[in-house]
């Protein structure tokens, strides 16, 4: 049987034997609250509930008084809708219908709902703006012309937020808040509608005596709901809730006092990066997929990538964390480090449950089924779960599986999301991608965002120490003098610390060495940059290979992954470098890189115990742990440019030194490209360097004496203090060297040399003898 709305209240006015005021004086939500703080101190009341019914045309009527009262006030709100309940089958000698039942305990629970999402946001005065109820009143006077039947009444109880129910109270509490000029009112009412359910539970366990033959839930299952809310509740406060308060590695600060959001950039399908716009904010992008009501287009899975240090997992605890507090329970958030599943099972759901321990997913079959509670699936680290697992087809499969579960749950309107992080390389080689994954890059961090991270910095460590080196990277807090800043220290900050001040975990690293005295600027300013920058770099490597990923349940994640202790990663690591560098381009194929360590006895070996662990893609799950990225030829390249050079440096000049004991000849290093390199101080006595390409190289005080620079590529580079005796320079190019104490004998070869006219502070004597004076 359908009835009104209206006529459902007049019942039950007559059944408490009231009539409708006619008095428009009396305050309405007054008397509310009146009655809700006497039942919560005195216990159920007939008296006291009749002044509600007769002044009131609905329980809503109280979202017309100050929403302070509502929720400062405190009261329980259930206890009233379970003594009309029992106040009314008393009195009407008959048991009430599923209708009625619903009537009254939907309103009671909705309004528990606003008390507890609107009092979550302390900072917010809800009443500021307020100035008149008339559009308030304008929607419950709606409320009169809403039908009820058994069919609607029933979808209420499954699913509240999909109900007419909602739609209706939920253009209450719009107008409402609205009213106050409230900013995100339709979120807000959205997860009241969402959180309501927790309410009703409560409200028919309370009342089981009156609802028992009812409903047809029993009071056990409504007692397994009860309990799915809580276990939602604990994980919640243990597993998202602390991830901002956890310290950043072993400081006395957390990962909330210095994160800032992030900025990315769109990847196409074909995952190239677009650089044509401006980055955008990170989470305003996710929040916008999140919202998206696209009828015609697949939901998409996001995929976040980035390279080693951009931020990827910080950024998941903090958004699970903003997720929890600002749209839970529109969406849960679930965070999952990949690394910790053990195996994949048959389907993603009980791949995902095997990761979540608490109770709501361990005991309910139907966690991803039920309508009341819809999940944002946060999975950190798809690029190591794709190094730990190599070729394993089980992980494309998996992550098919996600692209697939996304566009499930979204037909069957449970509408759960999925985001994945990883680095780029992860998604290599993997030929069928699932076609809604949506991809973005995080982006260096801009001045802006530099700005924001050492704002927090400062509030940590308010010393001159913080601002000089703010100072010298050509950041300041004063936006309005940051171009003059930027002008008075163009120089003062060598381009490639600029560079990597642009990472979020290097900015880190240079401003930590920088508070602890493990740096200088005055090293940074010299003219060379070599030490502070083998400093930064020692640094940065020293916690990639120690403890990047560490954690708790992994404290040596980096060995599980690679088998590979420390000392013989970073091996493994120099030894592609130089690949690198000498393939003359920017990336080496991986068949390069084994030849290389196939010639070295000891990497070999390292290489061989790891493969009989990890099967033959041991090599490329260790350099793909690190640095390095897979390119489009099936080849390995450097995320940072800078860091491949101080490898390929530190391993050359490792060599030159073995092959520089007596009794070995000289190395042979002709054709290849050591641009920038730093062999300043080594002995390179009889090296073959012809046709090389050492343009900015740093060979200050090096030893060339019986050196081949025939054909060399020597412009820019820092030849002061070297010693060129019965070095061969014929055919080299030396122009815009710096040449100041350079030393030459008789044997020393000039013929056809190129570019000395250019050189700086050539030595006069050599000037004349080359007739350039």
């Amino acid at each position: 049987m359908t009835r009104r709305w209206s006529q459902i209240w007049e019942r039950l006015r007559q059944s408490f034997s009231v009539e409708e005021s006619l008095n428009t004086t009396i305050d309405t939500s007054k008397t509310f609250l009146d009655a809700a703080k006497t039942l919560q101190e005195n216990g159920a009341s007939l008296e006291v509930l009749k002044p509600v019914l007769q002044h009131s045309s609905s329980l809503l009527d109280v979202l017309c008084s100050p929403l302070a009262q509502v929720i400062g006030a405190g009261l329980p709100f259930v206890p009233m809708g379970i003594a009309l309940l029992k106040f009314y089958r008393q009195n009407s000698q008959e048991q009430p219908t599923l209708e009625d039942c619903v009537f009254i305990v939907s309103q009671i629970a909705y309004l528990e709902s606003v008390k507890e999402i609107l009092s979550s946001d302390i900072n917010v005065n809800w009443d500021a703006h307020f100035q008149s109820d008339e559009a308030v009143r304008q929607q419950l006077q709606k409320l009169n012309d809403i039908e009820l039947d058994y069919e609607a009444a029933s979808k209420t109880i499954n699913c509240f937020h999909q109900s007419d129910l909602a739609q209706a109270f939920n253009q209450v509490l719009l107008a409402r808040l609205a009213s106050a000029n409230i900013s995100n009112a339709e979120i807000l009412t959205e997860r009241v509608a969402w959180n309501t359910p927790r309410y009703l539970v409560k409200a028919w366990i309370k009342s089981c005596d009156v609802t028992k033959d009812v409903i047809q839930l029993s009071f056990s299952d409504w007692q397994k709901a009860e309990q799915k809310f809580q276990s939602i509740d604990e994980y919640l406060k243990s597993q998202i809730a602390t991830k901002p308060e956890e310290k950043v590695f072993n400081e006395d600060f957390a990962f909330k006092d210095i994160y800032v959001p992030l900025k990315a950039r769109n990847v196409d399908r074909n995952g190239k990066l677009n650089t044509n716009t401006q980055p955008f904010d990170l989470e305003t992008w996710t929040k916008r997929i999140l919202f998206a009501t696209r009828s015609n287009t697949q939901p998409q899975v996001m995929f976040i990538q980035g390279g080693l240090g951009r931020g990827k997992s910080v950024f998941c605890r903090m958004f699970a964390d903003w997720v929890r507090q600002n749209l839970h329970p529109i969406w849960t958030p679930i965070l999952i480090h990949l690394r910790d599943i053990d195996d994949f099972q048959p389907s993603l759901e009980e791949t995902l449950r095997s990761r979540i321990k608490a109770d709501f997913a361990q005991n309910d079959d139907g966690w991803l089924t039920d309508g009341n509670t819809r999940f944002l699936f946060i999975l950190d680290g798809f690029d190591e779960l794709r190094i730990e697992r190599g070729n394993n087809q089980s992980v494309e499969r998996f992550l098919r599986q996600i692209g697939t579960f996304q566009n499930d749950y979204q037909d069957n309107k449970a509408g759960h999301r999925v985001i994945i992080t990883g680095r780029q390389m992860a998604l290599h080689g993997i030929d069928r991608l699932p076609p809604n994954l949506e991809r973005v890059e995080i982006a260096e961090m801009d001045v802006e965002l530099q700005q924001q991270w050492f704002e927090k910095w400062y509030r940590i460590f308010p010393t001159n120490d913080t601002l000089n080196f703010m100072d010298f990277l050509q950041i300041t807090l004063d936006k309005t003098a940051a171009s003059q800043q930027i002008s008075q220290n163009k120089k003062s900050c060598p381009q490639q610390i600029q560079e990597l001040a642009k990472e979020p975990l290097l900015l880190y690293i240079l401003t930590a060495m920088h508070r602890d005295k493990k740096s200088d600027i005055n090293q940074f300013e010299q003219a060379t940059e070599t030490e502070a920058k083998i400093l930064v770099y020692e640094q940065a490597l020293n916690w990639v290979l120690t403890k990047q990923r560490a954690d708790t349940r992994h404290p040596d994640l980096n060995y599980e992954l690679t088998r590979q202790h420390p000392d013989a990663l970073r091996r493994i690591l120099a030894e592609a470098a130089v690949c690198v560098v000498q393939s003359g381009g920017e990336s080496a194929s991986m068949q390069m890189v084994k030849a290389r360590l196939q010639q070295d006895d000891e990497a070999k070996e390292l290489i061989a115990k790891a493969e009989k662990e990890l099967g033959e893609e041991a090599l490329k799950t260790a350099l793909g742990a690190f640095y390095l990225k897979s390119n489009d030829r099936g080849g390995v390249e450097f995320f940072h440019k800078s860091i491949r050079e101080f490898l390929c440096a530190e391993r050359i000049k490792q060599s030159l030194e073995e092959w520089t004991e007596p009794g070995r000849r000289g190395a042979d290093l002709s054709d290849a490209n050591l641009s920038h390199v730093n062999l300043s101080d080594a002995n390179l006595n009889r090296i073959d360097l012809s046709s090389a390409n050492l343009s900015s190289a740093n060979l200050s005080s090096a030893d060339l004496s019986r050196a081949n620079l025939s054909d060399t590529n020597l412009s820019d580079a820092d030849l002061s203090g070297a010693n060129l005796s019965d070095a061969n320079l014929s055919g080299a190019i030396l122009s815009n060297q710096i040449w100041k104490d350079v030393r030459w004998d008789d044997k020393t070869n000039w013929k056809n040399v190129r570019g000395l006219n250019t050189a700086r502070n050539v030595p006069e004597a050599l000037k004349q003898r080359l007739g350039l004076s």
